[in-house]
């Protein structure tokens, strides 16, 4: 699945930031050497958390856009596993929500590493 592009026609001259993160595969995986990770995803709840974490996004942080990505299955070193973009007025707000997003997406949204692939 190709990563999306910059900002959404929808938010052009409303947004002043468009902020993205790349979540890559390490080639180590606490402290041994490895060729890939292995996620699995519960869809239709992952759905759901992550609009509501959405929502409460656009209320803090002003968001106008979000945009997110996350594979699932194996995923090879140096390769991303998850992408997430956000539109917002100003850079801060842009920056500050992305990694709210991303802290959120480890803690409670049903996405699990599942296996270390030896490398």
């Amino acid at each position: 699945m190709p990563v999306p592009p910059c900002l959404p026609e929808a938010v052009r001259g409303a947004a002043g930031a468009w902020a993205e993160f790349h979540g890559c595969v390490r080639n180590s995986e606490q402290g041994k050497k490895i060729s890939g990770l292995r996620y699995e995803i519960y869809e239709p709840m992952a759905c759901g958390v992550l609009m509501t974490h959405f929502e409460e996004m656009e209320k803090k942080h002003g968001l106008l856009a979000v945009r997110f990505w996350h594979r699932s299955g194996t995923v090879p070193v140096g390769e991303a596993a998850v992408y997430v973009a956000v539109a917002a007025p100003h850079r801060r707000e842009a920056f500050a929500a992305l990694a709210e997003l991303m802290d959120r997406l480890k803690t409670d949204v049903p996405i699990w590493k599942v296996e270390v692939l030896p490398a």
